[in-house]
């Protein structure tokens, strides 16, 4: 008998570690802010600011223009899911922030994103202020030299999901599963 109440008194402590442990990582990973005030453009050459990001559940992708592959086929996805959620993805607003604002203006942003959808919006501006805000964003960005030339960018493919109050709420991987994917929109309508 008090070898069940040893091991019961063990499972107690084990799950009692566990669960301040659980929030110690919580609490240390919520105090990592992302984002900062930014003044940056649309794809319509309109003024936005950090306070686009606020009111909505916000989904926030970082790519670029002449992406090959990463950059439209989150897009795609996005747009997609979002309206496969019906009612509650007309909630989330959706943004593409270019890491590469040496070629994407707001009008080739305004080109690009007419071709893959209409609820996305473009973000671009300055070099030097775009580069700030994604090192506020905690993003990865870099110019990568070709032979001939050219460039590409490397970057970070994650969707960036953010709470009615801007706080950052999680992430979408790149192809992570769609179900999964649909699942994280609709908690950040519903929790965020």
């Amino acid at each position: 008998m008090m070898r069940y109440i040893l091991a019961g008194i063990l499972v107690l402590v084990v799950v009692a570690v566990g669960v301040l442990t659980f929030e110690w990582y919580r609490n240390q990973n919520s105090a990592v802010a992302f984002g900062a005030p930014f003044e940056l453009v649309d794809h319509n050459g309109e003024t936005i600011t950090e306070a686009a990001f606020q009111g909505s559940p916000t989904a926030v992708f970082f790519g670029f223009t002449h992406c090959p592959e990463v950059c439209p086929t989150t897009l795609f996805e996005l747009d997609g899911w979002l309206d496969q959620m019906g009612e509650s993805g007309e909630e989330v607003d959706a943004f593409f922030v270019s890491v590469d604002p040496e070629r994407d203006t707001a009008e080739v942003m305004k080109t690009y994103l007419e071709n893959v959808s209409d609820r996305i919006t473009g973000i671009t501006g300055d070099p030097e202020s775009v580069a700030a805000m994604i090192k506020d964003f905690h993003v990865f960005a870099r110019k990568v030299e070709l032979e001939n030339g050219d460039y590409t960018m490397d970057h970070t493919a994650s969707i960036m999901l953010f709470d009615r109050q801007g706080d950052f709420f999680g992430t979408i991987a790149y192809e992570e599963n769609p179900d999964t994917a649909i699942a994280k929109l609709h908690r950040l309508v519903n929790e965020g």
